[in-house]
């Protein structure tokens, strides 16, 4: 498939750039996109959740009544689960969250990611740009000559590009990644991908393995 290259300031230049079809038009697998998105979803939980259980519980460990001859249950110490202030029972314990997946899969994922924002109309290919120093203002600039000021967007970069990512990093709907950081994630949360001209051989080169 083609698509028109624009300029950072929303402007055709004239020239066409080919998508490879087996990266940007395959029929996208959602089981593979859903588990990968879980993956990343997983791999942002810290796990440091912990409740305390009966032998961690602070108190004392007599026996709080005797066995028999009081109409009630037998009970030992107040740490007792079932006691208010006593061990909570199979609580959460410190774990990763983090599971496997195949680098095919993986790979897979992403490919019908680029698919599904292809199919939408969504990607958005760009010549390559950059600013003097960072600049917020001058990336808004660039959003609003795309039409992308009140969305969500996520350009791709060839290359980690200092400037463009600064000056980006203070706007809360627009984020800024290199070709090697994309996740399937980040595609799918974005409404547009911005996809400059030196990250797409990167792309299809790192997705057509």
């Amino acid at each position: 498939m083609e698509a028109k290259v624009l300029d950072f300031n929303g402007k055709d230049t004239g020239r066409k750039v080919q998508l490879s079809d087996s990266v940007f038009g395959i029929e996208p697998n959602n089981h593979a996109v859903y588990l990968d998105v879980k993956q990343y979803l997983a791999n942002q939980r810290q796990g440091t959740h912990k409740a305390k259980e009966r032998a961690e519980v602070a108190g004392s460990t007599r026996k709080i009544k005797k066995q028999k001859g009081t109409g009630t249950a037998r009970a030992g110490s107040a740490k007792n689960p079932l006691f208010k202030g006593g061990g909570t029972v199979f609580g959460p314990r410190p774990r990763s969250y983090s599971f496997k997946l195949n680098k095919s899969l993986k790979r897979l994922a992403r490919k019908s990611a680029f698919s599904i924002k292809a199919k939408e109309s969504n990607i958005i290919v760009l010549e390559d740009f950059n600013f003097e120093t960072p600049n917020t203002k001058n990336f808004i600039n660039v959003l609003k000559a795309l039409e992308l000021e009140n969305k969500k967007s996520l350009f791709v970069l060839g290359d980690t590009n200092k400037n463009v990512y600064l000056s980006s990093r203070n706007l809360k709907g627009s984020s800024v990644v290199s070709s090697l950081e994309l996740s399937t994630y980040a595609m799918l949360n974005a409404n547009n991908l911005v996809l400059l001209e030196s990250s797409l051989e990167i792309i299809e080169e790192n997705l057509s393995k």
